[in-house]
C-alpha cells in the first residue's frame, strides 16, 4: 500500500531584472563593431579605435573574439608588449547601464594578442581578444585601440596601398566553446593615395622607326599609389639623339587617377631617345629612354598574374585591368582567380568583363586560374585560356569540376576535391595545348618540378611580387624542361605590372614579361607565349634577346659550333653584369664596372637571396656598418623597395640598416676617402617572418641568425669583391668595388660559342641574365641548341 503525502503549494513570484527582456530586443543579437574614421591615407600613422558593443548574445566566461582583416594588408605588425611603442594594441572593458535587478558582469581582465595566421582565409590577419575569470553582460563595450598613443606611442602604420573598402571583420566566440559567428556589419575604411612624391613615366624600350606608340605619364605618392584628383599640369621634354629637344604640354586627369596617356609618338631617327616628364611648380622629374631602330620590333609587356577581389586581391576586377592598361600601360594582362576560391557567378561576371576589355591592337586580356594544389601535390600552376569565348572552367563538358578543389569562407560542409594532384590538371587541357598554357611559378605553395608537361608547360615565373627565383629557372632547365622566361606581379594590392612593393608577404618588385610578337591580338600573343619568345625582368620596361644567326631565344635547334651567339641588352640604369647559363651552370661571365674601370673610392655592401623556397622565404636583415682607416664620406641605399628599408649614419665612420630580401638583392654604396687603408665590418642579424609571437622579437633565422663580415681595403683592391654565403637560398653578404663611370644602357655583343667548351650532341639550355646598377634584373628565354659535331 502506497501512503500519499499531503503537498502544500507554494506558489513564489517570478523574478527578473526589470525591462531587462525588452532591452536584449533592441541589441542586435551578435552585437555591431563601430569606428570613428571613415578614411584613412595609405602609410599613414594614426590611432585607430573600434568599439564593440555586446549583443543580446552576451560573452561567456571563456569567450574570446577576433578582429580580424585580410592577409594580403601590409598594415604594420601590431604588439602588445611595449606600451609606450608603436603600433601598440590595447582592449578595455567598459560597462554599460544595469537595468534594476541585474548583476554586473564578473569579467577581471581582457588578454590580447597578435597572430598573422590567426582566423580563416581571407580574413587571416587577426587582433585577438580573451574575455578573462568572468562573463560580459549585453550592451557593455570592448574598445579596442589601433596604435594606442595614450602613453607616448607613435601610433599604428597604416596599409601602405589603396583600397575602396578596406575592412575589419570581427568574429565572436559568445560561448566560449571556439565555434565563431561573425558579427554582421564590417567596419570598412577607404584608403586614399597620400601627397604627390614622384613622377613616373612608362614608354616602351625599343620601337620601330616610325611606329606609333603611347606613353603614360602619372604621379605617384611615397609608397607607389597613384594620386587622385588633383589638376596638375607639366610637360614632356622629348630628346633625340642628335640632343635636339621638342617640348609637348601635359595636362594630367583632373579627375580619379592623376595621369595622362601621350598617344601616338612616333621616332624617324635611328637611336636613342629621352623622354623627361616635369610638373609645373613641382620639383618632380621623371625620365624613361626609348630605343628607335630600323626593323626592330616593339616588345609587349605582359602581366599574366594579376587578382581582384573577387578571390583574393584589392579592389574589383575592373579596377585592376584598367589600372592594368592606363595606369601600368601595359599590353597584356592575365586575369588571375584562385581557383577554388572563385564562385561560378563571379567567374562568369569577371569573363564578360575581360571580353568587354580585350581590344586588339591595344589591349589583350586573358582569363585564367591559379590551380591552388598544395606543394605536395604539384603545387602552384596558372592556367591561361588563350581563345575567344568561353573557357573550360569551373566545369569540363561532362559537368566534372576543374578545380584543385572547392572551398571559400562561404562554402558550407567539408572540402571537395577536384583535378588532384596537377597530374589531372594536365589532363583537363592537354587535348587544347594550342589554347592553354599553364605557368608553374612560386607563390605560397611553390610549385615542385616533380611533375611537368612539355605541352602545356612552357614557361615558368621567375619573378613576382613574392620575390626572384633564380634558382627555380636553373632546376627546371636542369631537368631538361623546355621553359622559357616570365615574370609577373601575382598582384594582391591594385597595383599591377611591376608595382610598388608592399612591406608585408609581397615585399619584392613585381615582374613584367616582355612579349616578341608578330600579332598584337590574343592569338598573336598568345602563340609568341607558347613560343617562348620571352624574357623576363623585375617590373621594368627593360629588353633582352638572345639569338644565334636565324634562331631565336625559345627555339630549339641544331647549331653551328662557328656561329657565334649574339645578344641585346637596353636598360635604364646601367648593365653592370652579364651572365650566361647552361641550364643550372655559369659558363660565362661579363664584369661591366671591371671593364669601366674601378674606384679606388667606391664599395659596395650588398645583401641578397632569401632564408627558404617556401612561403615565409623573406630574410629580414639589420644591423650596423663600421669603417675605420678611411672617412666615410657618403652613404646611400640601391635596391631598397619602399621607405621602411633604409640606411643612416649612427656615428663617426658608423651606419645602421634595414632592409628585406625575398630572392632579391638590396645594398648600400660607400664613398671613402682612400680604399687601401680601409677596414670595413658588417655585422648583421637575419630574421624571419613573424608569424605569431611578439613582432617587437621576430624569430632569428634559424640557420644563420647572425652574420659578420670583414674586409680590408687591400684585399677588395686585390679581389675586387668578397663574399660570405650564407644557409639559405641564394643567400648572401658580398662587399664589392665599383666603378664610378657611367655603365652602358644599351649594350650588344657576340659570346663565341666554340670557346663555351659544349658537351656535342647534347642539348644545352643557354640563357642569358643581366643585373643594372639599380640591382634591378632580366632573363631571357633559352636557346635550346645542339652543338654539331
Amino acid at each position: 500500500m502506497t501512503e500519499t503525502l499531503q503537498h502544500k503549494a507554494s506558489e513564489a513570484a517570478v523574478h527578473s531584472p526589470a525591462g531587462l527582456a525588452a532591452y536584449f530586443d533592441t541589441l542586435p543579437f551578435l552585437g555591431r563593431l563601430t569606428c570613428q574614421k571613415q578614411t584613412l591615407t595609405a602609410g599613414e600613422w594614426t590611432e585607430l579605435e573600434l568599439v564593440y558593443e555586446v549583443g543580446a548574445v552576451g560573452l561567456a566566461d571563456g569567450a574570446w573574439l577576433k578582429l580580424a582583416f585580410k592577409f594580403y594588408s601590409d598594415w604594420a605588425l601590431f604588439q602588445t608588449t611595449d606600451p609606450t611603442g608603436a603600433n601598440y594594441v590595447s582592449a578595455e572593458y567598459h560597462a554599460g547601464p544595469l537595468a534594476p535587478g541585474q548583476s554586473p558582469a564578473t569579467v577581471q581582465a581582457l588578454k590580447v594578442r597578435f597572430d598573422q595566421k590567426g582566423h580563416q582565409r581571407p580574413f587571416q590577419k587577426a587582433i585577438i581578444v580573451d574575455v578573462v575569470d568572468g562573463y560580459i553582460n549585453p550592451g557593455d563595450r570592448i574598445v579596442i585601440r589601433l596604435g594606442d598613443r595614450r602613453q607616448g606611442g607613435a601610433g599604428t602604420r597604416v596599409q601602405t596601398f589603396v583600397e575602396k573598402a578596406f575592412r575589419f571583420r570581427l568574429f565572436i566566440d559568445p560561448l566560449g566553446s571556439s565555434k565563431f559567428a561573425e558579427v554582421p556589419g564590417d567596419c570598412k575604411l577607404e584608403i586614399l593615395a597620400g601627397q604627390p612624391h614622384a613622377l613616373q613615366v612608362i614608354a616602351p624600350r625599343l620601337v620601330g622607326l616610325g611606329q606609333s606608340f603611347d606613353a603614360i605619364v602619372r604621379v605617384d605618392d611615397i609608397w607607389g599609389n597613384t594620386c587622385h584628383d588633383r589638376k596638375l599640369r607639366g610637360r614632356l621634354v622629348i630628346t633625340a639623339p642628335d640632343t635636339t629637344q621638342r617640348t609637348q604640354p601635359i595636362a594630367l586627369a583632373a579627375e580619379d587617377w592623376t595621369f595622362a596617356r601621350i598617344s601616338g609618338l612616333s621616332f624617324t631617327e635611328a637611336g636613342e631617345w629621352k623622354l623627361e616628364a616635369r610638373l609645373d611648380d613641382e620639383p618632380f622629374v621623371a625620365v624613361a629612354y626609348v630605343q628607335s631602330e630600323d626593323g626592330a620590333m616593339r616588345p609587349l609587356y605582359a602581366d599574366l598574374h594579376v587578382h581582384s577581389d573577387d578571390t583574393v586581391g584589392t579592389n574589383d576586377a575592373t579596377y585592376n585591368l584598367t589600372y592594368g592598361r592606363d595606369i601600368a600601360g601595359l599590353d597584356v594582362v592575365g586575369y588571375t582567380v584562385n581557383d577554388f576560391n572563385i564562385t561560378e557567378a563571379n567567374w562568369n561576371k569577371a569573363v564578360e568583363i575581360i571580353h568587354g576589355l580585350n581590344e586588339p591592337g591595344r589591349f589583350v586580356c586573358y582569363p585564367g586560374t591559379e590551380w591552388c594544389g598544395n606543394s605536395a601535390a604539384g603545387g602552384d600552376r596558372n592556367v591561361i585560356f588563350l581563345r575567344d569565348g568561353k573557357p573550360r572552367f569551373p566545369f569540363d563538358e561532362k559537368g566534372q569540376s576543374l578545380r584543385s578543389f572547392e572551398w571559400n569562407e562561404t562554402t558550407a560542409g567539408t572540402i571537395r576535391p577536384g583535378v588532384w594532384p596537377v597530374d589531372r590538371l594536365h589532363a583537363a587541357y592537354e587535348d587544347d595545348p594550342a589554347g592553354h598554357l599553364l605557368i608553374p611559378h612560386v607563390g605560397g605553395r611553390r610549385c615542385i618540378l616533380d611533375w611537368n608537361h612539355p605541352g602545356l608547360e612552357r614557361l615558368i615565373e621567375i619573378g613576382s611580387a613574392w620575390g626572384q627565383f633564380h634558382w627555380l629557372y636553373t632546376e627546371a632547365l636542369a631537368r631538361g624542361y623546355r621553359v622559357g622566361a616570365s615574370a609577373a606581379s601575382d598582384e594582391h594590392q591594385g597595383r599591377c605590372g611591376g608595382g610598388a612593393p608592399a612591406t608585408g608577404t609581397f615585399g619584392s618588385r613585381g615582374g613584367l614579361t616582355g612579349v616578341i610578337a608578330d600579332r598584337f591580338d590574343r592569338a598573336g600573343v598568345g602563340s609568341a607565349l607558347r613560343a617562348r619568345r620571352t624574357f623576363a625582368t623585375t617590373g621594368e620596361r627593360s629588353f633582352a634577346a638572345l639569338w644565334q644567326g636565324r634562331h631565336f631565344m625559345g627555339e630549339v635547334f641544331n647549331a653551328e659550333p662557328e656561329a657565334p651567339l649574339s645578344y641585346r641588352l637596353l636598360g635604364h640604369a646601367g648593365w653592370e653584369e652579364v651572365q650566361l647559363y647552361d641550364g643550372d651552370r655559369l659558363v660565362w661571365n661579363r664584369d661591366l664596372h671591371a671593364e669601366a674601370g674601378l674606384s679606388e673610392r667606391s664599395v659596395r655592401i650588398r645583401f641578397g637571396g632569401a632564408r627558404i623556397k617556401d612561403r615565409y622565404r623573406a630574410a629580414y636583415w639589420s644591423g650596423a656598418v663600421a669603417v675605420t682607416g678611411a672617412a666615410l664620406l657618403d652613404a646611400h641605399g640601391v635596391g631598397f623597395d619602399h621607405p621602411e628599408q633604409s640606411v643612416w649614419r649612427t656615428g663617426l665612420g658608423k651606419l645602421g640598416f634595414r632592409t628585406a630580401t625575398h630572392g632579391d638583392v638590396d645594398g648600400i654604396e660607400l664613398t671613402l676617402s682612400d680604399l687601401n687603408d680601409a677596414h670595413i665590418t658588417i655585422d648583421a642579424k637575419i630574421h624571419g617572418y613573424s608569424k605569431i609571437g611578439d613582432p617587437l622579437q621576430p624569430p632569428p633565422h634559424v640557420h644563420a641568425p647572425e652574420a659578420r663580415l670583414e674586409v680590408s681595403g687591400k684585399d677588395l683592391r686585390a679581389k675586387g669583391s668578397v663574399t660570405l654565403d650564407l644557409p639559405g637560398v641564394e643567400l648572401r653578404l658580398i662587399v664589392d668595388r665599383i666603378t664610378d663611370q657611367t655603365l652602358p644602357r644599351d649594350l650588344a655583343d657576340e659570346i663565341s660559342l666554340s670557346k663555351l667548351e659544349l658537351e656535342p650532341r647534347r642539348e644545352h639550355p643557354l640563357f642569358l641574365t643581366a643585373r643594372q646598377r639599380d640591382q634591378s634584373r632580366i632573363w631571357t628565354s633559352p636557346l635550346f641548341l645542339k652543338p654539331c659535331s
